[in-house]
């Protein structure tokens, strides 16, 4: 990611932070519209995954500049995904909803500048989650 786009991810996020519950409302709404099938790996009451959802979000928008100090703590991420069997097109339906819902919840100030800021964002994310999951696959 460019520090212009680090900019556009970070700026953009605190206009979500103040509205996190219903962002992560959004994004789960949209999620399980894309793929019904995800839903049964949560359980009933989203209101504790909602919280995990922001707070990564948080961590790793807030150390987008230093993502090698967060970066360990993105692929223990993935590997606890790997164990409740997401999969690896998962994650691109995870990024579909992710976009959306912040297409939606920022509406006009979500330009095509701030999309692809946070297609990068998703994309350096994703990779880190996807490489433990790589790593599993080689060992197994």
């Amino acid at each position: 990611m460019t520090s212009e786009q680090t900019t556009l991810v970070q700026t953009s996020f605190a206009q979500v932070a103040p509205i996190a519950d219903t962002a992560a409302t959004l994004f789960y709404d949209r999620l399980f519209e894309l793929n019904p099938s995800l839903r049964g790996l949560f359980s009933e009451d989203l209101r504790e995954q909602r919280m995990k959802l922001m707070a990564m979000l948080t961590t790793a928008v807030n150390n987008l500049h230093q993502w090698h100090a967060v970066a360990p703590q993105v692929k223990q991420l993935g590997l606890r995904h790997v164990g409740y069997g997401v999969k690896a097109a998962d994650y691109d339906t995870v990024g579909t909803a992710l976009i959306d819902t912040l297409e939606k919840g920022l509406g006009e100030a979500f330009t095509p500048p701030v999309r692809d800021a946070w297609i990068a964002c998703y994309t350096t994310i994703a990779a880190e989650m996807r490489a433990v999951e790589q790593a599993e696959t080689v060992k197994a």
